[in-house]
């Protein structure tokens, strides 16, 4: 009877206490989701991406797009190769 009941409440304390953890750990997850990333240099990146800011899709107020840093050492052979793979697959 009575140490029944204690175990069934030590029970129900150890799933809220483990919901919690896992609200608390979603929460923390989705907040790390939203955090801005570190910052690179840019110095050894502005010199290529302003070589190609007079390219036909280069748009205000963000320039030439390159968020994954492709051609941040390309020249133009390796522009042109990828325009041309990005106009045959119709991403352009």
């Amino acid at each position: 009877g009575v140490q029944h009941g204690a175990r069934q409440g030590q029970s129900k304390g150890v799933k809220m206490f483990s919901r919690l953890a896992a609200v608390i750990v979603a929460l923390a997850a989705s907040a790390l989701a939203f955090q801005a990333p570190v910052s690179q240099t840019t110095s050894g990146r502005t010199a290529p991406l302003e070589a190609f800011n007079t390219e036909l899709g280069v748009q205000p107020p963000l320039g030439f797009f390159d968020p994954l840093g492709l051609l941040a050492d390309a020249d133009q052979e390796r522009f042109d190769r990828l325009r041309f793979v990005e106009v045959k697959h119709g991403r352009i």
